[in-house]
């Protein structure tokens, strides 16, 4: 969400990566061929919103102009401030910084240095009637029509791009675009916070990101430039237990998080209303910015990473919103196996122990971002076809388990077959329906030890877990395990991952986590070091991969929400229902010989708030409220639980 957790990439500033033999040291870059200037740039409603502007210098680029903006909106600081000051880097990467843009970083209403009242995704206002309905949308038709007529030496386009919250503003910016804006990529964008973006997953409450981010991302009084900018959020201090675990276990009930002394102590109305809007009620529904995306006229490129911990639905939504409500768009849609933002300030070519073969994000930067942008904001390159004329495919996605990239003429692709991979008895799993006439399995759930997300300590939410191994949940008593034999062939899933659960409760609520998982054959080569992080560490001892259970795709469905968002029903204990979900989409290929594997369980903490299994409010539960509950999984022909895929064809 918002660049949370030790992961920094404020506005156009992007992480530094090498330079080249030829070029000025890193430091220099930017001071030797860019001008910098300051603006308060004013609104329609009067508000003034801060922007620095980075000009190429006279002679700094063989290309002399007129050159086109590059512009991203971002509630975290344009830092440095002072047009004396300059960053180390400007723009999304170090091809588009050295072939000469105009750089353009703006703060979003109400943050740091910009005027007005900041509002959490501000909800787009569709039908405008005065100059007081300002929205991301008109703050950018008004900064675009104030930098055209007061930068020198531009060529009439403009680009926008930005990642994770400036990701949300380069898809709020676009909705009735202004005509200049002809390229825009919203990166890892948040789009509808209820539904596996940031905020709620299944229902269920993300209560370590969100917890750790809003310790550090709070309410300003605007405008105010802070010394090298505001703090992200995230980070523990130094009197803090650096266990999350033990941490947010020992706080209760996750209401106590706000409002207690030793914790947020009512000081962040921002965590708040996240916290207390525990159905889609209003504030979430006109915050779904995939219901909104009409009126674009620009060329889009959304892209997003097979492994973020923040923001995984968001691209998808905005990629199929884009194409439901404006036919014919260029729309091209770039997913890789990377983390949150991992795209832009890592090499890509591995996470945690699993390894991708190649630097996938130097291949992104360089053959898919660098030529996106040239193309439709300088007119340089050549163009596919299939995509309206534009340089890229309509999918352009990497393979996760045979790491090759793919490109598809539509997402998911046209050819996958849906199928279901069924539990049967055993703790077998296959695309055979199960022919019993009765099977159920059992396990107990109590909220007082819930089953960990990660087996190690941690004081963040570590990017890694979305690939890390499994083994150690599998050996617990509270979780099913059922997998296949050996396969036989390769298996490629591509698209949205559906679980179909048939449960019973002896609680009135409770949490249903399902994981798709890759089994390691045996035989596999170990990882020549453990990893701490995503670096690896050097002469740190093997990793034992023979038999590795890679997460590729895990979520929570609450089962209260099984009928309605809106209106959460409690479970009758004892009584089978039917609890259905929709994970975010994979890409993934079970090679021959690996075996694949789910994993149910009714907890996955603090990943995941804890579900007091029983039907209440759950921020202001009471600890009495907390309840062991037995929970039942059926697995016959009547009653048939498992998780439905879509399947390529065999080639």
């Amino acid at each position: 969400m918002r660049i949370r957790l030790g992961l920094v990439v404020v506005c156009l500033l992007a992480a530094g990566r090498g330079m080249s033999a030829q070029a000025p040291a890193a430091d220099d870059f930017v001071k030797t061929h860019y001008a910098k200037y300051e603006y308060r740039i004013p609104m329609r409603d009067g508000v003034k919103l801060f922007a620095s502007v980075y000009v190429p210098q006279v002679g700094a680029f063989k290309d002399a102009g007129p050159y086109p903006f590059l512009m991203t909106r971002t509630p975290y600081s344009c830092a440095p401030y002072g047009e004396d000051k300059f960053p180390a880097r400007v723009g999304p990467s170090q091809e588009l910084m050295e072939s000469g843009y105009i750089f353009v970083c703006e703060d979003a209403r109400g943050r740091t240095a910009s005027e007005g009242a900041f509002q959490e995704m501000s909800p787009h206002i569709d039908e405008k009637k005065s100059a007081k309905d300002v929205d991301e949308s008109t703050d950018t038709y008004d900064t675009v029509e104030f930098l055209l007529k007061h930068v020198p030496n531009n060529n009439g386009k403009v680009g926008i791009t930005g990642i994770s919250y400036p990701g949300f503003y380069t898809s709020a910016s676009i909705i009735d675009s202004h005509p200049a804006i002809k390229a825009a990529s919203p990166q890892a964008p948040m789009t509808d916070l209820f539904f596996n973006d940031d905020g709620y997953h299944g229902g269920a409450f993300m209560l370590g990101a969100n917890y750790g981010f809003y310790r550090g991302f709070r309410p300003q009084k605007n405008p105010v430039i802070p010394a090298g900018g505001p703090r992200p959020g995230g980070e523990a201090s130094a009197n803090e237990n650096p266990d999350t675990y033990a941490t947010l276990l020992g706080a209760g009930a996750t209401g106590n998080l706000d409002t207690g002394k030793e914790y947020l102590n009512g000081g962040n109305w921002l965590f708040h209303d996240q916290l207390m809007h525990t159905t889609y009620d209003e504030y979430w529904h006109k915050r779904d910015l995939s219901r909104r995306m009409k009126g674009i006229h620009t060329a889009v490129m959304t892209v997003g990473g097979w492994f973020d911990a923040e923001d995984l639905s968001g691209p998808f939504k905005t990629f199929h919103a884009i194409d439901e409500f404006n036919p014919g768009a260029v729309n091209t849609l770039v997913i890789g196996p990377w983390t949150h933002g991992g795209w832009s300030r890592t090499d890509g070519d591995h996470l945690g122990d699993v390894t991708f073969n190649t630097k996938t994000s130097l291949f992104y930067r360089a053959k898919i971002e660098y030529p996106f942008f040239e193309f439709y904001l300088k007119g340089v390159g050549d163009s596919v076809k299939g995509n309206n004329g534009g340089p890229l495919p309509k999918a352009y996605v990497f393979e996760t388990g045979s790491n090759v990239w793919k490109t598809y003429d539509a997402w998911p692709p046209k050819p996958a077959i849906a199928k279901t991979l069924y539990f049967r008895a055993g703790g077998r799993l296959s695309f055979d329906a199960p022919t019993e006439k009765a099977g159920v399995d059992e396990y107990v759930s109590d909220p007082a030890y819930p089953v960990p997300f990660v087996e190690y300590t941690t004081n963040t939410v570590p990017q890694r877990y979305m690939a890390d191994d499994q083994r150690f949940a599998s050996r617990r008593p509270d979780v099913l395990v059922y997998e296949t034999e050996p396969l036989t062939e390769d298996v490629t899933i591509a698209g949205p991952v559906k679980p179909k659960l048939k449960i019973a409760s002896t609680g009135t609520d409770s949490d249903f986590v399902v994981k798709l998982i890759d089994v390691y054959p045996y035989d596999y080569p170990n990882a020549p070091g453990a990893d701490a992080g995503n670096k690896r560490v050097v002469g740190a001892p093997a990793v034992v991969m023979g038999g590795y259970q890679q997460l590729v795709r895990g979520e929570p469905m609450r089962a209260k929400f099984r009928d309605s968002w809106e209106k959460p029903t409690p479970l009758v204990p004892g009584k089978m229902v039917s609890v259905n979900s929709e994970m975010p989409d994979i890409n993934h290929t079970f090679r021959a010989g690996h075996r694949i594997m789910v994993q149910v369980q009714s907890s996955w903490f603090p990943l995941v708030d804890r579900n007091p299994q029983t039907f209440v409010d759950i921020p202001l539960a009471k600890p009495e409220q907390f309840v062991k509950a037995t929970e039942s999984v059926y697995r016959s022909a009547g009653a048939a639980s498992g998780v439905e895929v879509l399947v390529m064809p065999a080639q």
